[in-house]
């Protein structure tokens, strides 16, 4: 299974995201989470001490172009370049989560051909093994990933939204472009929850009732001012995770 989550920028994408992943963990899947974000934080979120020896697949770009098999003067790269060998290179783990940095992916503009982006569709394609194993892409903020085509492919879309007007229009904007892009689930997940007022919010302004929602929790934004990994946190933080999971393993 291949999920994707995005939303505006500071809803809380990369907190939910290693919430999900140890909630997976939990239930006995292998999971790897791919941070797509070109401004990464989820090495600090699940605890990665020694974020210096991760390797973003997207900075190596001579062997990238070297794998995409790009022939020199030609516009054009070989759709299925051999990557077999570059997952576990590239991969890093900490309590049984694994971790890859894709790092910016550079574009000329939107849709275009570059290396990289031939290379880790390919790779996303190669990491769907088993019914036991996860895939969870932490997209970057707001809808330019949407163009890029990385995303395309993916089994379930998360657009995270907070209980604002701003975070409300992007959410709606991501799903469209989502839609017109083929991915076949879509849900959205309410973060920052205060109060029933802010579920009713959000369920008028989207039209829909998210699948799940996480709470304004004081016990997430201590473990972050503090360092702690989200994924070690000894007090249940809520059951939006677990639901949250169970939605996904059921089909949504």
């Amino acid at each position: 299974m291949k999920i994707a989550i995005s939303g505006k920028g500071g809803v809380g994408k990369t907190t939910i995201m290693a919430l999900l992943a140890n909630q997976f963990k939990k239930e006995g899947k292998e999971v790897l989470i791919i941070d797509a974000d070109p401004s990464p934080h989820m090495a600090q979120t699940i605890g990665i001490k020694e974020i210096d020896k991760i390797k973003p697949i997207a900075d190596m770009t001579e062997l990238l172009v070297e794998r995409s098999g790009k022939v020199k003067g030609s516009p054009f790269y070989q759709i299925n370049p051999q990557v077999d060998d570059l997952l576990q290179k590239f991969m890093i783990e900490q309590d049984g989560i694994r971790l890859m940095v894709l790092g910016s992916i550079q574009t000329a503009e939107g849709g275009c051909a570059c290396p990289e982006n031939t290379v880790l569709k390919r790779m996303l394609t190669k990491l769907l093994l088993s019914p036991s194993q996860v895939v969870l892409l932490d997209m970057e903020a707001g809808v330019e990933h949407l163009g890029r085509g990385t995303i395309a492919g993916v089994d379930h879309l998360l657009i995270v939204v907070i209980p604002s007007k701003s975070s409300v229009r992007t959410a709606r904007k991501i799903k469209k472009l989502a839609l017109e892009s083929g991915i076949p689930k879509i849900s959205f997940v309410g973060n920052l929850i205060q109060d029933e007022g802010d579920e009713d919010f959000l369920q008028e302004a989207l039209g829909e009732t998210p699948v799940a929602l996480f709470a304004n929790s004081s016990i997430i934004r201590k473990a972050e001012r503090n360092g702690q990994p989200l994924t070690q946190l000894t007090e249940q933080v809520s059951d939006a995770p677990e639901k949250l999971v169970q939605f996904l393993q059921g089909g949504g």
